[in-house]
């Protein structure tokens, strides 16, 4: 175990695994999150902005969790990120689906299938063409 201090409060906390942000910051971050999710919910047409405005979270937290797919806006509403790969709009990820499609079709192909084994076939040794030496 590490000891850490919090990106958000600047506390020390023993840091295991994630984001370096103390307990007490996690459980704020993730109320935050139930109430931006909330909020989607009821008012299904509200804008990254508005929602930011109102639930008082910046819109850079709101990408990041339509980014790690914890927000997904739905398929009528105007609210929609960019892929990072095309830039077509997308209601969750970072990628549209054409794109990953894409990215699973060249890693599939950039790993070497591998080759079945040749058959060896045994040359008769009188079929040899080179000289032979008889020991007397």
């Amino acid at each position: 175990m590490e000891v850490r201090n919090c990106r958000k409060c600047g506390r020390i906390f023993n840091y295991v695994v994630g984001p370096h942000i103390c307990p007490s910051c996690r459980e704020k971050i993730e109320a935050k999150f139930q109430e931006v999710k909330e909020y989607i919910r009821e008012n299904k047409g509200a804008s990254i902005p508005e929602i930011s405005e109102v639930c008082g979270v910046e819109t850079s937290q709101i990408h990041q969790w339509i980014r790690e797919e914890r927000l997904v806006f739905a398929d009528d509403s105007p609210v929609g990120i960019n892929c990072e790969n095309c830039g077509a709009t997308i209601k969750t990820g970072r990628f549209c689906e054409k794109c990953k499609a894409n990215m699973t079709n060249m890693l599939k192909s950039s790993i070497a299938k591998p080759k079945a084994p040749r058959p060896e076939t045994k040359k008769d040794p009188k079929d040899n063409p080179r000289m032979r030496f008889l020991d007397h």
